[in-house]
């Protein structure tokens, strides 16, 4: 089993590249995992990141699996294979751990320590489990990131102050507005996802009296009466936006609002709109922001204002990421272990059993027997001490290939899938005839 990662984000490529990447991304992993090369997907897919977690049989099939998601991404988004391909970047191992626990405490994220990303994370392995295409590696890999970004909250001071890419839109929405005060504000908003909720609440928090939402879903009469919101229908919207103060989208619908629709319907209007875009695929034409008395501000925008945190607090975050990176590669190489050792000691049992067959049908159920049984099985467990002792060992070092290449050409032994174990806890030495005295043998 190798664990790999395909990773494209804003650190890397533009935002409106990942947008491109991400069409059709909730159904790429259940299609990808149609390849035998591909046990398992996760897929991470934010404003400003497209990240796909995958499990390939063995290091010979990271390729092949790596293929079938370049295909599948290309066919949705309808870019080329060689643009897909070199959009994204590719890790295996110790570094797909790290990279995913940084992520989910929001290490790597465009405004550091934002809230958001960890229940992104949550909600990319809970969408992989209710698609069937979440390997149990990948659970635990997933499972562990979220902890650890718990951790990374209780533990530093990173984020205390609530930052997400919404409050810093929000501050720059401030910085640009007129002097009348956010309470006196009228808002619309566009979308009814995790992001809009999130809008809300600051909204609610600054003081923003009237809000309304719009969703062409037509989920905005639900989503605005749990909030005390006002929902708008097609017919509703246009009054709305021309008395709005503040636009913010965060549908990333397919139609965005283009400049001259929106001119259109402000003709006249003298006072100042701040149009905030969280959309990745933009709920507004870029061309809105040359518009007179409009402002628009992006994720790009929000990306550059995003404040730095302390640096003893980023060090400590750090740490805690990097600590439990380490520790859950060495248990992701001890259960490795764990299967070559049963391996072993099934096969050594099974060669014992062997010959206390023979021993049971030359003397029978006598005391004689019994004493011989008890001596061979104490003496093949003092036999297989060292080698289980070198397997943890060498799991500990990362050279668990190295006992396994040793099974196969010792005692021609092939642990065919590393890290299942299944049957730990069975006892190849229980007795099956002679009823010798079991605690002996403990």
């Amino acid at each position: 089993m190798v664990v790999f990662s395909l990773t494209a984000t804003h650190a890397d490529i533009d935002l409106e590249t990942v947008a491109q990447l991400s069409t059709g991304a909730a159904t790429v992993a259940a299609d990808a995992t149609t390849s035998p090369a591909l046990n398992g997907a996760v897929v991470l897919a934010t404003c400003n990141r497209y990240e796909i977690y995958g499990e390939a049989p063995g290091p010979d099939d990271v390729e092949a699996a790596r293929s079938a998601l370049i295909t599948e991404i290309s066919a949705r988004s309808g870019l080329p294979r060689e643009t897909v391909s070199g959009a994204f970047s590719i890790a295996q191992g110790h570094d797909v751990t790290r990279h995913l626990f940084a992520v989910s405490s929001g290490l790597d994220s465009a405004v550091v320590g934002e809230r958001e990303i960890a229940g992104q994370v949550r909600r990319a392995l809970i969408s992989a489990q209710e698609h069937g295409t979440a390997s149990p590696s990948l659970v635990r890999l997933f499972q562990t990131a979220s902890k650890t970004a718990k951790d990374v909250g209780a533990q530093t001071a990173l984020g205390s102050r609530g930052l997400s890419i919404v409050s810093v839109a929000l501050d720059l929405a401030e910085d640009l507005a007129e002097e009348r005060p956010w309470s006196g504000k009228k808002a619309v908003l566009f979308g009814t996802g995790a992001y809009a909720g999130a809008t809300m609440a600051l909204l609610k928090e600054r003081g923003v009296q009237t809000v309304s939402v719009y969703s062409s879903s037509g989920r905005a009469h639900e989503f605005a009466a749990a909030r005390g919101a006002l929902a708008l229908t097609s017919s509703d919207l246009p009054q709305a936006i021309a008395e709005a103060d503040v636009l913010i989208g965060c549908s990333g619908s397919d139609n965005a609002m283009e400049a001259v629709e929106l001119a259109a319907i402000r003709e006249g209007s003298p006072q100042q709109l701040i149009v905030i875009d969280l959309a990745l695929t933009h709920d507004f034409d870029p061309a809105v922001g040359t518009l007179d008395g409009v402002e628009l501000i992006t994720l790009e925008s929000v990306r550059l204002a995003a404040p730095e945190e302390q640096a003893e607090s980023l060090a400590r975050a750090g740490a805690i990421v990097s600590s439990a990176a380490a520790e859950f590669e060495a248990e992701r190489q001890a259960r490795q272990a764990d299967a070559a050792i049963v391996a072993l000691r099934r096969h050594t049992m099974a060669v014992l059993d062997s010959e206390i067959q023979k021993v049971r049908a030359r003397h029978g159920c006598t005391a004689a027997a019994e004493e011989v049984e008890f001596a061979m099985r104490r003496m093949v467990k003092q036999l297989l001490h060292t080698p289980t002792v070198r397997a943890r060992e060498l799991a500990a070092e990362g050279r668990e290939s190295e006992y396994l290449a040793a099974l196969e050409a010792l005692y021609g032994i092939s642990v065919a899938i590393p890290g299942m174990v299944s049957g730990a806890d069975e006892d190849p030495s229980a007795p099956d005839s002679c009823p010798a005295d079991r605690s002996r043998t403990a």
